[in-house]
């Protein structure tokens, strides 16, 4: 992949798994990096372990469930680096195991407004940038509960579907305008979050679920990140609207 020298990148749920991971391989790669977090304490940890390194990272405290939050985000980036070349969207949240019949509505609402209307205020004033410079690349993180269905997991399914449909449309508005939106499923990646659905009671399930994925192995951040900052680079110049499913096999079967 070309050299990122100068280039800015933007990754939020940046303070930890595939965030961290995406953003340390942007730096890497030469691009200053923006990581945003709801967890100010954890992001700023994580911004100082690559300023430690030598690469050069900001660390913003963001909660994309709120517009206004996301809209400060963004300014705050330009204000910085007068540019905003890539954007990772990735902040999201499980939901509370549940039947169909028995999710409540608060539960409904919490992860939508991460998963979905957060995605959606990202794109939304990310582009707005990106339309003025001419130029940009935007990767959102869906699952593979964005093209499966899932027993218990009916609203973060339902998030998931809806950031493929999200990016498929607005790839289509702006990859004329040199800007190119893909979105990326992750299968069964060891992070933070699988840890948690461990420790919450899910691990006889997730251990049933590894034995299907044909590698036989969870994934790792850092394949992810490999994942995501191809599709921002040059290299993936062609790849328009795509959802790249990157499971070990899980989903082809």
């Amino acid at each position: 992949m070309e050299n990122m020298q100068n280039k800015v990148a933007l990754v939020t749920g940046a303070a930890q798994g595939i965030g961290y991971a995406t953003a340390q391989l942007f730096a890497e790669y030469g691009a200053k990096v923006v990581l945003a977090d709801y967890n100010e304490e954890l992001v700023n940890k994580a911004a100082q372990q690559l300023t430690d390194k030598g690469f050069e990272a900001l660390a913003i405290k963001c909660d994309v469930s709120k517009e206004e939050e996301v809209k400060a985000m963004v300014e705050k980036i330009v204000k910085e680096f007068s540019r905003l070349d890539y954007a990772f969207n990735n902040a999201g949240i499980q939901n509370i195991l549940a039947e169909a019949a028995d999710q409540t509505k608060e539960d409904f609402d919490r992860v939508i407004s991460v998963n979905l209307k957060g995605v959606w205020s990202c794109m939304k004033y990310e582009l707005q940038q990106m339309r003025k410079q001419g130029f940009g690349a935007i990767v959102n993180c869906s699952s593979i509960g964005g093209i499966l269905g899932g027993a218990m997991r009916g609203t973060y399914h339902a998030a998931k579907h809806g950031i493929i449909g999200l990016t498929k449309s607005a790839a289509l508005e702006y990859a004329p305008m040199g800007i190119r939106i893909n979105t990326i499923c992750p299968g069964m990646i060891y992070t933070p979050m699988a840890e948690k659905m461990i420790e919450g009671g899910q691990k006889e399930a997730l251990e049933a679920m590894l034995k299907t994925v044909p590698v036989k192995r969870y994934g790792q951040p850092e394949e992810m990140a490999n994942v995501v900052v191809w599709l921002c680079s040059d290299s993936a110049s062609f790849v328009v609207g795509h959802t790249l499913v990157a499971d070990g096999g899980y989903s082809i079967q």
